[in-house]
């Protein structure tokens, strides 16, 4: 089937129509060399948005990359996180500019119009390369699946957590004899645990901090919940709604409890948590990218996966992904590469997981070296029971899909809005964007949702 052309000054109309006010503007700040380095051949141009301690993780896997492989030179870019990210991405792939390798994502690449902005994956060379689809969740797997191709690799799920104090915990005595917070099945006794934790709470403390006045982490924490309760978004088709505001309403109430009862602050919102946690609060429902800085901090804690309150296990959880970006003359030594590198990154997710991701490649989740990381071990079990946006063109992180609903989300956790009114305006807001138009691929969302 032919490739049909995609009108640049359209896609970037529609991108800035979807997309949060930002430059489109980015830094090459990778460190690999403009010309190729002394006895490479190949060269692997490697675009990607990790900054901090994601950043020096990934260069420290580069730059082993490149001491086994000194016939492949990496040249390797870090762009601004988000929507400006995409956009580049978007940009250079529509106008035949784009990198050998990317990272995605991967609840955006149904929406980035796999096939035209982006390539499917040869599976015969990453086998080649010891990459195989044995080795991965078979969730995450099909999450990567489009129109019967693989057109993602996962590098890891990022989670969404319970991180406890275990100083506070043992004083309240909620803490069990593994060192563990106790189990929690339902919302009453997650209440009945943050009532014995606030009496064991220093003064001026909050008993959790879970931003509560952030889209993004409302919406993340919604989608967990929602999925405990066995919530649907869409048929599977993609062409009707079938949210269920009975349990969006449930789930809204379960969140605003947490500031009506007094156990999250409303002045403590925002990066503020982490900041009380760190001084002695004893919860936090954070990112698992937090591990290095409760580490630094020297804190005494633990983290697991949400509480299942509504009876089922169920954690919100994204995922990096490796893409190709669309070549219109892919394929050669440089493809063969841009595999390879993908592959031992993949494998090698070892160092990856010091920033608190579950690597995708799950033989190493079963190393010793993987066991002993603490509180990494602890939270594992979420590879298993990961609860994912729909798959739509506009979900996925800082898609439209929380840019609209997660202000719906905050408004009912912070009370300027009934839970069940808020319910009913997700519904509605989900029916609009389902008729909406992917700037990206010229389909409806429905024929697009349809082709995923």
């Amino acid at each position: 089937m032919g490739r049909p052309g995609l009108d640049r000054r359209q896609l970037l109309a529609g991108l800035g129509g979807l997309t949060v006010a930002g430059s489109f503007g980015f830094a090459a700040l990778g460190t690999g060399a403009d010309a190729l380095a002394s006895g490479a051949d190949t060269r692997v141009r490697y675009w990607n948005l990790f900054s901090g301690g994601d950043g020096y993780n990934m260069i420290a896997m580069l730059d082993s990359f490149r001491k086994e492989n000194p016939g492949i030179e990496v040249k390797d870019s870090t762009l601004q996180w988000g929507s400006p990210f995409y956009t580049k991405l978007a940009m250079a792939a529509a106008g035949n500019r784009a990198p050998d390798l990317g990272v995605m994502h991967l609840g955006r690449v149904t929406g980035f119009s796999p096939g035209r902005l982006l390539d499917p994956w040869d599976v015969g060379l990453l086998a080649k390369y010891g990459v195989k689809e044995a080795d991965f969740s078979p969730v995450l797997w099909k999450r990567a699946v489009v129109d019967g191709k693989l057109y993602a690799l996962p590098l890891d799920i990022h989670v969404q957590l319970c991180f406890y104090r275990r100083d506070v915990l043992k004083k309240a005595g909620l803490l069990g004899a593994d060192g563990r917070m106790v189990s929690v099945t339902s919302a009453d006794e997650w209440f009945d645990v943050l009532k014995e934790a606030k009496r064991a709470t220093g003064k001026g403390l909050q008993t959790i901090g879970l931003w509560h006045n952030d889209q993004n982490f409302q919406w993340w924490f919604f989608v967990a919940f929602y999925t405990q309760l066995g919530g649907t978004w869409f048929n599977d088709a993609n062409t009707e709604v079938t949210f269920d505001t009975d349990k969006a309403t449930q789930v809204l109430e379960f969140l605003r409890r947490h500031v009506a009862d007094g156990y999250a602050d409303p002045g403590f919102g925002g990066g503020a948590g982490a900041e009380q946690f760190v001084n002695g609060s004893p919860f936090a429902w954070e990112g698992n990218w937090s591990v290095p800085v409760f580490d630094g901090a020297k804190v005494d804690y633990g983290a697991t996966p949400l509480p299942p309150v509504f009876g089922r296990q169920a954690t919100h959880a994204e995922s990096h992904a490796f893409v190709l970006p669309h070549q219109a003359d892919r394929g050669g030594a440089t493809n063969e590469a841009a595999h390879r590198l993908a592959a031992y990154v993949v494998q090698h997710a070892q160092a990856w997981a010091g920033g608190g991701h579950i690597p995708a490649h799950t033989p190493t989740l079963s190393t010793d070296a993987y066991q002993r990381l603490k509180p990494q071990s602890e939270y594992v079990s979420a590879m298993d029971h990961q609860a994912t946006e729909p798959k739509v063109w506009f979900a996925g992180s800082t898609g439209i899909l929380a840019q609209r609903v997660g202000p719906i989300a905050v408004s009912s956790t912070m009370g300027s809005a009934k839970p069940d009114a808020a319910a009913r305006r997700m519904k509605s807001t989900l029916t609009a964007l389902l008729a909406t138009k992917n700037p990206m691929d010229g389909r409806t969302a429905a024929q697009g949702g349809a082709a995923a």
